[in-house]
């Protein structure tokens, strides 16, 4: 496919503050810019540096000739009877991924994606099966946001989770580069402690992240032994629970915040009341607390042969009786709402594809 003399251009909106600057000063101008540009790019919209009217016509015409605004487009939206909306989203190259807004009392959750797809191929998940096109690009997770808060201005989004499609320590770089920005002042200004990245369990990409970010960290653990987990999470035969844990507790969190464990409970898996000890047993002494997620079944896991195929959520006495022997141990556990599932928005069974949600 041929590329157009536009898509040559440098992407204003993959840039990080810290680049922007460099970006601005290399044009010959002060790097105070940089912030100027930031604001028009997150907290105006625009869609082309002649939109900047606080820049001179001069500096706007050499944007333009260098540097270009990406923006993605919003295909369709989905709510839920519970007012759940999950949003498809059509990228510059016809590639699709999906949004999910999880309301609140005061303010929504966003759930934003970081892949096209997901290569780590977890047995309970819907987007696995689609397999793996391709990361994401700054620009195209932080736009999940600026384009809902455009379009969708009744929506007051209050919390950013990376938990959609894709596994973000795997898309590491564009991941950090977009929280940067997300965090940024005159970018799109939203406190660290309001964004949540969620792992399958990367160790080394877990402890950087305690570095460079310190945003809070889940972890989707959904089994208290290998040989389950690596039954349902191929990602942990290279990173066995014990790895992971020992990253879990090298992570650098702020006082007063808590790691987040996410547990799946899956009918006859991973459920019992001995599984929730074991669970307890290995994360002893870690500052955590545990959301615990029924299986939100999806089209294929009731029955078949492929992945997923047979999983069930448990009955709701197993589910508790998991829960209390959690609370037994001094943990806080909850059981998180399975919120959007008639529209495939919960836990698990996004797919961003556009034939399925038309």
């Amino acid at each position: 496919m041929m590329t157009s003399p536009t898509m040559d251009k440098i992407n204003l909106k993959d840039l990080t503050p810290s680049e922007l600057e460099s970006f601005i000063s290399g044009m010959g101008k002060e790097k105070y810019r940089a912030a100027q540009v930031l604001k028009w790019l997150y907290q105006k919209g625009v869609a082309s540096p002649e939109e900047m009217t606080n820049l001179s016509r001069e500096f706007r015409g050499r944007l333009g000739e260098v540097a270009r605004i990406s923006r993605i487009a919003m295909a369709k939206v989905q709510i839920s009877a519970d007012s759940t909306k999950k949003i498809l989203f059509r990228l510059e190259d016809g590639s699709h991924i999906e949004s999910v807004i999880i309301p609140g009392r005061s303010h929504a959750t966003l759930c934003v994606s970081t892949q096209v797809g997901c290569r780590m191929c977890c047995r309970f998940c819907l987007t696995g099966r689609c397999g793996f096109q391709r990361d994401l690009r700054p620009s195209e997770i932080t736009d999940q946001i600026t384009v809902i808060r455009k379009e969708m201005p009744e929506e007051v989004i209050g919390n950013i989770v990376m938990m959609g499609m894709g596994e973000p320590l795997d898309n590491y770089d564009n991941v950090l580069k977009a929280i940067r920005i997300i965090t940024s002042d005159p970018g799109l200004a939203i406190s660290k402690r309001r964004i949540t990245v969620s792992t399958c369990g990367i160790p080394d990409k877990i402890r950087q992240l305690g570095i460079d970010a310190r945003v809070n960290l889940a972890v989707s653990l959904n089994a208290a032994d290998n040989e389950t987990r690596s039954m349902l999470m191929p990602i942990n035969r290279q990173f066995p629970i014990e790895q992971v844990i020992l990253a879990c507790r090298d992570y650098e969190m702020p006082l007063r915040r808590r790691i987040t464990f996410e547990y799946i409970l899956i009918e006859g898996v991973n459920a019992s009341v001995g599984d929730a000890g074991k669970l307890a047993r290995i994360l002893r002494g870690l500052r955590c607390k545990v959301n615990l997620i029924a299986f939100n079944e999806h089209p294929g896991s009731g029955s078949g042969t492929g992945p997923g195929s047979g999983f069930k959520r448990p009955p709701a006495a197993a589910i508790e009786a998991f829960r209390r022997e959690l609370v037994r141990h001094g943990y806080t556990a909850v059981l998180r709402a399975g919120k959007g599932a008639d529209i495939l928005a919960a836990c698990g069974q996004l797919r961003g594809s556009l034939i399925e949600q038309a």
